[in-house]
């Protein structure tokens, strides 16, 4: 097993990094949902719709977008957290990227190690494995006594403080989509709460993607669906990467841009709805000339958990689509890296 050279190092992709799209892709809309008035005011008309909404965009998107934060693959808009804390994330995570090469590995997971904490890239498992072009930062938030604080940037020094204020406040936000989801289907509202458990796992990935130079755009992230039951992916620059497949077509996202949140479900979300919301695969295109900065944070349910279609979903007309599954994300990565998807093998 090795660890891949890491784009920062070299100008141009090299042929494990290679995968061309096509040019052209159309444009796919992402709807907004005001998760603020879902909050404060859960009785009301206006509440009532934006579930309407919430449910559009994860049964026929696969994804909304949060007012002043995307949620899910749709908008999120008044998603109640402060500007600040996401611009301080932001600056911390840009000065990390910018130490010279020698003090980030200082973070480096170990050579061999089969956990995905720490700075790096891709591991090498396979002569022709398809690599990402980016540089990453993996880091377990949640539960504390999964943390490996000696992975943990202490350059810039308040790297540790910021992140620790912000995976607060987007667990709480996590809490609130979970249940505004159970509500969008008629169900109680801890419905999904309850399967995500007393131990839920909160892992966060930083994002370096480098300028990549070549004839026509590069894949820079493969193919792939995410392990979690919710994503919530942030952007810095307005620089369209995003593309997800729908059928058996690519389209383009709009460019997202702080303080946007992109939400979006995973497999697990997926398997808990019985189907009714898609975890769709995604993947980045690099840009020629832009670098930028995204991060990641997947919130995953207690691995001890069993997970599968909630009771209320499942009927004689539309029957248990997946066979429950525990420790789901423990059978995804070794899977993920030779680009097949689990939740297929779960499908009834």
């Amino acid at each position: 097993m090795a660890y891949n050279v890491l784009p920062s190092t070299v100008n141009a992709p090299r042929e494990n990094y290679i995968h061309n799209p096509a040019a052209i892709f159309p444009l796919l809309q992402i709807p907004k949902v005001d998760l603020c008035v879902l909050n404060s005011e859960p009785s009301s008309p206006e509440a009532t719709q934006e579930l309407k909404i919430l449910r559009f965009a994860l049964t026929v998107c696969g994804f909304f977008q949060k007012f002043n934060c995307d949620v899910l693959f749709s908008q999120v808009v008044n998603h109640g957290i402060d500007i600040s804390p996401l611009e301080e994330l932001y600056d911390v995570t840009k000065r990390f990227f910018l130490l010279p090469p020698e003090e980030k590995h200082k973070y480096s997971r170990p050579a061999g190690d089969l956990d995905l904490a720490g700075f790096g890239n891709d591991q090498i498992l396979t002569q022709h494995q398809t690599l990402d072009w980016n540089d990453v930062l993996y880091l377990d938030l949640y539960p504390e006594d999964q943390r490996t604080l000696k992975l943990w940037p202490d350059n810039p020094n308040d790297f540790r403080k910021v992140l620790l204020e912000c995976r607060a406040k987007l667990q709480k936000l996590n809490e609130l989509i979970l249940k505004a989801m159970a509500k969008s289907l008629n169900l109680e509202d801890n419905t999904f709460l309850r399967q995500y458990g007393e131990s839920p796992r909160v892992l966060s990935r930083f994002n370096s993607h480098h300028p990549c130079s070549g004839s026509g755009p590069q894949v820079e992230a493969k193919p792939h669906s995410d392990a979690s039951a919710l994503t919530f992916f942030l952007q810095d620059k307005p620089v369209e990467a995003f593309q997800v497949l729908r059928g058996d077509k690519w389209f383009r996202l709009p460019a997202i841009a702080h303080p946007a949140i992109l939400v979006m479900p995973g497999d697990q979300a997926e398997i808990m709805t019985n189907g009714l919301f898609k975890s769709l695969l995604h993947r980045f295109v690099a840009n020629s000339e832009r670098e930028r900065i995204s991060i990641s944070i997947f919130f995953i349910p207690d691995k001890e958990n069993v997970i599968e279609p909630a009771e209320g979903l499942v009927d004689e007309k539309r029957p248990s689509l997946y066979r429950p599954v525990v420790d789901y994300v423990g059978a995804f990565y070794p899977e993920h890296r030779e680009g097949n998807r689990v939740i297929d093998a779960l499908k009834k």
